[in-house]
Order: C-alpha cells, then sequence, then structure tokens
C-alpha cells in the first residue's frame, strides 16, 4: 500500500514537477512475468524516478546499510526503504553475494519485476562503469530476460555530494529485452557471464551516450584507481550468438 501512496500522491507528483519525465521504450515492459531491468546508476534519484514511470511495482536490492541505522531517523529510514520497494542485502563477502543472488531468485520467481544497477555504485563522474558479473549469473540462472535502461538527467536533479532536488529533465530510455537462452546451462563460467554482462553494459551505453570506462565504479570511489586516470579503449564486448 505504502509504494503506491508514495507514487501517486506523497512523491510521485513533487517528481513529476522537479523531473518533467519522459520515457522512450516503455512499451518494452511486459504487462506480467518476471524481468530484469538493468539501469546505469547517476544519481540515489534513479530508484525514485525509475519506478515512477514504470505502471509495475517495481524491486531494488539495495545495501544492507540503508536498514540498519540506530535511533528515531534509522527507524524511519528503514522504514521508508521498504515501503518504496527495496529489499535489504549484505555484499561484504562471497557468501553473502551468494545470498543477495538467491533473494534476487526468489523474487523474479514471484514474477516481479527486479531493478538493478550492474555497475554495483553510483557513477562517481556520469560516466558509464564496468559491469559485475552477478547480473549475468542471475539472469542464466533463472533464464529470465534483461531489460536495458538508461537514466539521464537524474544527476541533474540530484546532483551527487549535494542535498535536495533541483528543477531539471529526466530521460528514462528502456532498450529491447535481451535473451540470453542461448547460453543455458552456463551459469558459473566467468567467461560468459563477462559476456553477457558486456553485452548489457553495450546497450547501456549506446542508450544512455555515456563514456564508457573499463575500470569497477567502486574502485574509483575508494581509491584503488586514480579517478583522473585515463579510461581503456576497450568497449563492452557483444557476446556472438
Amino acid at each position: 500500500m505504502w509504494y503506491w501512496l508514495f507514487k501517486y500522491i506523497l512523491m510521485g507528483p513533487l517528481l513529476a514537477v522537479i523531473g518533467r519525465p519522459r520515457t522512450e521504450g516503455l512499451e518494452y515492459i511486459p504487462a506480467s512475468g518476471p524481468m530484469i531491468l538493468a539501469s546505469n546508476h547517476l544519481a540515489v534519484m534513479d530508484s525514485f524516478f525509475l519506478p515512477l514511470v514504470v505502471k509495475r511495482r517495481i524491486t531494488f536490492l539495495a545495501k544492507s546499510e540503508y536498514f540498519t541505522g540506530t535511533g528515531l531517523k534509522g527507524r524511519f529510514l528503514a522504514w521508508f526503504y521498504t515501503a518504496v520497494g527495496q529489499v535489504p542485502i549484505d555484499r561484504t563477502d562471497a557468501d553473502s553475494a551468494q545470498a543477495a543472488l538467491n533473494t534476487a531468485a526468489r523474487i523474479l520467481g514471484e514474477g516481479k519485476l527486479l531493478g538493478m544497477y550492474p555497475e554495483g555504485t553510483r557513477s562517481p563522474d556520469g560516466r558509464l562503469y564496468k559491469g559485475k558479473t552477478g547480473l549475468a549469473r542471475l539472469a542464466l540462472e533463472t533464464g529470465v530476460p534483461v531489460i536495458p535502461v538508461a537514466m539521464i538527467g537524474t544527476n541533474v536533479v540530484n546532483p551527487p555530494g549535494k542535498k535536495g532536488l533541483r528543477f531539471g529533465r529526466v530521460t528514462v530510455k528502456f532498450g529491447k529485452p535481451m535473451d540470453f537462452s542461448r547460453f543455458e546451462g552456463l551459469a558459473g563460467n566467468r567467461f560468459i557471464e563477462r559476456a553477457v554482462i558486456d553485452e548489457v553494459m553495450y546497450e547501456l551505453m549506446r542508450l544512455s551516450g555515456q563514456e564508457y570506462v573499463d575500470l569497477y565504479a567502486a574502485d574509483v570511489k575508494e581509491g584503488k584507481v586514480a579517478s583522473t586516470a585515463k579510461p581503456s579503449a576497450r568497449m563492452p564486448e557483444v557476446a556472438a550468438g
């Protein structure tokens, strides 16, 4: 109930005025059945503008820190993120990563739309970063198609590191569903999983118009690689059919 109240009454109308969202390819979202929505990630508000333009409810996997705060503020945030359709996951080690995939598979098994950010974190500078293979493994294990989603302009409405929202224009582009059934039975093969996620990232790059960087966004944020380093010229590869 709270999800729809936030969408249509408490937050949706305000976001519609601030971001004036427009869409392309919305017809690719099926009326029913499971689907993975693989989106680039520019701002926190990606997780609000995307559900705003899709009629069906979207469930996102969110880091557990959003749900473990203390005090009144912590309890409110935990309730809020749950109300707007986010499910907590632990991303600290390999076991927790597998648990996250199990949670995602359960959500898809219930016939729901699952929203995922293959970059793993928000872009530190507006460019598109290397995708992590968890989404690829999930798609291969479940056989669920992937719809690439390009969020454009959310980092203008919700600038990283800035408080509050600004007026702007948000565009949400949906690509054609991507079917990876040709790789059936190959989940766990790291070369196949890398080929699959690279194919997804290629579509995101094409839809969004972002510059692609062959580095993990988290490594740049943590200082493991220099953010000013010249990105690799390698583009995400398209897996052969």
